[in-house]
């Protein structure tokens, strides 16, 4: 068994760190995600929604292809990439990213400073939608997906005046080399900035500010198609899986921590057995 061991300045042993203490531990966070989850909760739906929609796709794949030639004239290509409004609204997108980030940056510094074991809701859950930005947008979609898939984009494909052919959703191919399609990294983005403001706005803002942003997140989304960047099964799994890994964060770093101080509570307050 492979362990750790290091010696406190006062000489003391810590605790030792093994593999079974790590499996242990990953056990425990199964346990956790898995514990009392139904059909009807955010995890199950985004998993099934992720299925679903992968499933489409891959028995379907000419939908990608119907979607994309909406965009697509023989003579000027994806015209609609060369449009000055449609840029600025991609480059906006930069900019309000960086600003939910700082703000959420700061919810998480004004939470550091609140009384020990006192830390506020809305600190947490700034601490899950920046995990989330990592791991789903970051790990998942670029570093992963993006980087590994190969799948080469509309522009590059051709039926829309590139020279590779066409790859559907979750075949790994050999047809683009670097940044390729398969997902939609800017797509990751505006379903993330979506999930932030409904997680850090006050429940009475919520009808105004979550059906902006989705409106935004959506034009985004719809833009990267029109500028032959994405398909459609590009574009919505993107927002699948970053809502699954959302929904996942939340149940291990909010629900669950806090349906364990319940039980805690109800068992404090059983009479002792005899």
């Amino acid at each position: 068994m492979a362990h750790i061991t290091t010696d406190t300045p006062r000489g003391r042993a810590r605790p030792r760190v093994s593999w079974h203490g790590l499996r242990r531990e990953a056990t425990r966070v199964r346990l956790s995600l898995a514990a009392g989850l139904r059909l009807d909760e955010p995890v199950a739906v985004a998993a099934l929604v992720v299925l679903a929609l992968s499933v489409y796709f891959i028995v379907l794949p000419g939908v990608d292809l119907a979607v994309t030639r909406l965009f697509y004239d023989v003579d000027g290509g994806f015209a609609l990439a060369g449009d000055p409004v449609l840029k600025a609204l991609r480059k906006s997108s930069t900019y309000v990213l960086l600003t939910i980030v700082l703000g959420l940056l700061g919810a998480v510094v004004l939470g550091l400073r609140a009384r020990a074991g006192r830390v506020p809701r809305y600190s947490r859950r700034a601490l899950v939608l920046l995990a989330g930005l990592a791991i789903g947008p970051g790990l998942i979609v670029n570093g992963l997906l993006k980087s590994m898939w190969g799948r080469p984009r509309p522009i590059q494909v051709d039926q829309f005046g590139g020279e590779t052919t066409f790859t559907p959703a979750w075949t790994i191919s050999d047809g683009c080399a670097s940044n390729c399609s398969f997902v939609s990294g800017e797509a990751s983005s505006a379903a993330w900035m979506v999930a932030a403001v409904f997680l850090m706005t006050p429940p009475e803002w919520r009808r105004w500010t979550v059906p902006a942003v989705v409106i935004y997140g959506a034009a985004l989304s719809l833009n990267r198609m029109a500028f032959g960047g994405h398909f459609l099964s590009d574009t919505l799994l993107s927002w699948a899986i970053v809502g699954l890994v959302l929904a996942v964060l939340h149940r291990l770093m909010l629900k669950c921590p806090v349906e364990a101080r319940r039980a805690r509570r109800a068992q404090r307050g059983r009479p002792q057995a005899a």
